[in-house]
């Protein structure tokens, strides 16, 4: 007997974005609940309200709407929280207008772990054969090696593992972790934290019963044979490991946010505002959102 298929939540995004147009098609060869304004959303069944503050138009930004994009996150937050939705789905929303409204906004995944009361999140994006998590996200690359600590590291590592586990059901994860630094430091002579904060972290995950292998020099890191033997890889910022797994799955990438307390998924790409409106936008990474989150869902509920 098979279960009930999970009630996935799939946020509009930005309204003058491809995200409404993404959802209304994905919307037509599965079963979610889309929220946002109706208007801009034509023709999709199980709509959920919620108001634009102002008509949108394709193309153009504009600061009085950041609310409304917040407002169809919180819904979907609350949905999750008291088990109305078994996942969410986002679509892409723009971080510089929610910015220009007055509201310091650093990206869903930051968002969603505050509204969610979730102290440790990791973003993990998988496609073309990869899992790739990262240490930090959404920094100026300045800011990098001062958000790294043994610490944090440590506990990227127990999320990880642990929701390779939970959500995608591998018994041992393999994880392989990169180093900060070109060579790994090269012994310290490109510099020290790789040796003074990335390799304690690994040691300390290794005695809590983690498969973590590391720090890798991410040059040599993503080559086939590596790869082959491991489950996931932690990059230690946005473009360290990101360019290879879009090289690799742009289009059909997922992003998955680890160490919430629910299942949300999203796109690997943005708002695209030069193809909103023009009905050239590719839905293949939103549908292959909604189909991970689904099966992530039917994996938690039968575990």
């Amino acid at each position: 007997m098979t279960s009930a298929r999970p009630r996935v939540a799939l946020t509009s995004g930005e309204p003058a974005g491809i995200g409404p147009e993404l959802c209304v098609r994905v919307a037509s060869q599965t079963d979610v609940v889309l929220i946002g304004d109706r208007s801009l959303l034509p023709g999709a069944q199980h709509v959920e309200h919620v108001p634009l503050a102002r008509p949108a138009v394709s193309g153009r930004l504009d600061p009085a709407n950041a609310r409304y994009v917040l407002a169809i996150l919180d819904r979907a937050i609350r949905g999750c929280q008291s088990g109305e939705f078994a996942a969410m789905v986002t679509a892409p929303v723009q971080k510089s207008v929610i910015n220009d409204a007055g509201i310091a906004f650093t990206g869903h995944t930051e968002y969603l772990a505050e509204h969610a009361g979730a102290a440790h999140v990791v973003m993990m994006l998988v496609g073309g054969g990869l899992r790739v998590a990262l240490a930090t996200t959404h920094l100026a690359l300045a800011e990098v090696p001062r958000a790294i600590t043994t610490t944090g590291l440590l506990g990227t590592l127990r999320i990880l593992d642990a929701d390779l586990k939970r959500r995608f059901g591998i018994a041992r994860p393999r994880i392989l972790v990169a180093g900060l630094n070109p060579h790994s430091g090269e012994a310290g002579h490109l510099g020290r934290e790789d040796i003074e904060t990335i390799v304690p972290a690994i040691a300390e995950a290794v005695r809590a019963g983690i498969d973590a292998k590391g720090p890798i020099p991410a040059d040599t890191l993503f080559v086939p044979e590596r790869l082959r033997a491991a489950d996931a890889v932690l990059a230690m910022y946005h473009d360290q490991g990101l360019p290879v797994l879009k090289y690799a799955s742009f289009g059909r990438g997922v992003n998955i946010t680890l160490g919430l307390p629910f299942i949300r998924t999203s796109v690997d790409h943005g708002t695209a505002l030069d193809l909103a409106g023009t009905g050239r936008a590719d839905a293949t990474s939103l549908a292959e959102a909604v189909k991970l989150a689904i099966e992530l869902a039917q994996a938690t509920a039968s575990s």
